[in-house]
């Protein structure tokens, strides 16, 4: 007769899903990062907590292809895939930076189905900045 083992711990019930808890967010901020080598897209929630993010380089792109359209494209949908599973519906959109990636991710977050509230330009400007080096020879 065969003894049975009895079963200790925290998988006796029989769940083991995945070691993050995943949160319901109905709204969250869409943060696309592009600049002239990669773009970067991160899904927060309002609080500001990384939910999911994604990069042209994440999506397999690499050297000079990472800041194209198309890898955007790609790195936006990627975000956003995993967020709309989680129940994500209504997004605020925080665009970054000067590359080719701003106009093809908008457009990847739109076909989302995501409804955006509002998009901002949230580039850094110099109010005519730091005060330049010396010249180096008169």
């Amino acid at each position: 007769m065969a003894k049975t083992i009895p079963r200790v711990g925290s998988r006796k019930n029989g769940r083991i899903g995945s070691r993050k808890n995943t949160r319901r967010i109905p709204k969250g901020v869409i943060h696309v990062q592009a600049s002239f080598n990669n773009t970067i897209v991160t899904v927060t929630d309002v609080r500001g907590r990384v939910v999911s993010w994604s990069s042209a380089g994440t999506c397999g792109f690499k050297g000079t292809r990472r800041g194209t359209p198309f890898a955007a494209q790609t790195a936006a949908g990627n975000a956003i895939r995993t967020v709309v599973d989680q129940g994500m519906q209504r997004a605020e959109v925080m665009i970054k930076g000067p590359g080719l990636g701003r106009d093809a991710a908008l457009r990847a977050i739109r076909r989302s189905g995501i409804l955006l509230t509002f998009v901002r330009d949230v580039t850094p400007m110099p109010h005519n900045g730091c005060r330049p080096p010396k010249k180096r020879r008169v």
